[in-house]
């Protein structure tokens, strides 16, 4: 992206964050009453992601999973041999014995993402842009790992409105390559509207 386009996206993106934390700081509010009234513990949980030009943010979401989420993970891992090649595949389980009841819900709808919107105003994240991924899976992105490292992640992208978890790995990432290569005002405007539609395929949730 040219540095005159690229001013023009922070500012589009500080802009519409700010205004939709603010319209929906009601829906957030009764989130985080709600996870800490469920499940007592943090209502925000952040993990490292790799940004810009290979910087390093806490990605912030609504807490999704039990408190000892990461413990139970591993035991699940060792003991799980569909479970262990499935994580290997995706970095995710799709049937996640550690979400919650109401993490379920979030994630179904991708509300535990609207935390998101704060890493936005802070210019680690876009709105659009490729998915925010781990310094592990950032080895996976071989060759194409510099296209990745171009521009900040995104709360949603090409990937997410194109098939969300039913695309494999590979195809996420040549669809953030095909997205970067292919920038364009047009492009950026539809994957925003089509994001609403897509989140609602509540059968290609994450």
């Amino acid at each position: 992206m040219r540095r005159a386009t690229g001013v023009g996206k922070r500012c589009f993106d500080f802009a519409i964050a700010a205004l939709a934390l603010l319209l929906l700081s009601p829906a957030l509010l009764t989130i985080a009453a709600l996870i800490k009234i469920k499940d007592p513990g943090p209502i925000l949980f952040g993990h490292r992601r790799v940004g810009r030009h290979g910087g390093s943010f806490y990605c912030l979401k609504f807490r999704t999973m039990k408190m000892n989420a990461e413990e139970e993970l591993q035991k699940i891992l060792a003991t799980d041999l569909d479970a262990a090649a499935e994580w290997k595949q995706t970095q995710k389980l799709r049937n996640d014995p550690r979400v919650t009841k109401l993490g379920a819900f979030l994630r179904k709808f991708s509300l535990d993402e609207l935390p998101q919107l704060i890493n936005v105003l802070r210019g680690e994240m876009s709105l659009v842009g490729p998915r925010p991924i781990t310094p592990d899976e950032l080895e996976r992105y071989g060759r194409q790992r510099r296209y990745y490292l171009l521009v900040r992640p995104g709360i949603t992208g090409l990937w997410q409105v194109s098939g969300r978890s039913s695309a494999t790995y590979d195809q996420r990432v040549q669809l953030d390559r095909e997205y970067i290569e292919e920038w364009s005002w047009l492009g950026e405007v539809w994957i925003l509207a089509m994001t609403l539609p897509a989140v609602f395929k509540t059968e290609d949730a994450c």
